[in-house]
């Protein structure tokens, strides 16, 4: 399938280079402005955006996401479906609509367990021993959308988050391009989420990085 791939850190990266391995055409690349980085601030591209440059690929860097020139650059690409991992920002109505399929997503929980922007932080955090990646047709409510494919995936005892993510972004690269083979054959199945069964992984927050030393056990 010919599609646009959304995404931007090193996670994204995975989903990128599997589309760019596989049968499916990559026909341009949407991800987030360079922005200042380090001691000197100085202007740093995407992850995504580095590998896009090494293949030659049509780059959109909007700066607003759902705007005109978003459209502007995808009719000149004409997509048959959207790819988004780890893109940064929400996709409006008309993204959503924009193709014939709506927008593909990876996402590294088993859904609907651990909906939001840090499934694998929490999954370690709850003390998980097992969790996994889901592909899933993306709608307006965050991570809601039917589910096309699945993997089940242990989680180590003293696994931290930095080592389940470099695993999970090489599985939901492959299972990125499983998924759109079978949207193209037109063999996917996809599943309504229950959602009465669904937990939230916000993003963490400082206080959750705090040390309450009168709380520890003594040695």
């Amino acid at each position: 399938m010919k599609c646009v791939f959304f995404g931007s850190p090193d996670f994204a990266v995975a989903s990128l280079e599997a589309l760019l391995a596989s049968s499916h055409q990559v026909v341009g690349v949407i991800t987030q402005p360079d922005r200042p980085s380090g001691r000197g601030l100085k202007l740093e591209p995407p992850a995504v955006k580095v590998l896009a440059e090494k293949h030659g690929l049509p780059i959109f860097q909007p700066e607003k996401l759902n705007s005109e020139a978003t459209f502007t650059f995808l009719d000149s690409v004409k997509p048959e479906i959207l790819a988004v991992v780890a893109y940064g920002e929400f996709l409006g109505a008309k993204l959503l609509s924009y193709c014939r399929f709506p927008p593909v997503t990876v996402h590294p929980s088993l859904l609907p367990d651990l909906r939001g922007a840090a499934p694998m932080q929490w999954a370690v955090l709850r003390g998980y021993s097992q969790t996994g990646v889901s592909t899933q047709f993306m709608v307006k409510e965050m991570d809601a959308g039917d589910v096309l494919l699945q993997v089940t995936t242990p989680l180590g005892a003293n696994e931290n988050s930095k080592e389940l993510q470099d695993r999970l972004k090489i599985v939901g690269g492959d299972l990125l391009v499983e998924t759109l083979s079978a949207i193209e054959a037109g063999t996917a199945r996809p599943q309504p989420q229950d959602s009465s069964r669904a937990t939230l992984a916000p993003l963490l927050s400082k206080e959750l990085g705090l040390v309450r030393f009168a709380e520890l056990s003594a040695p």
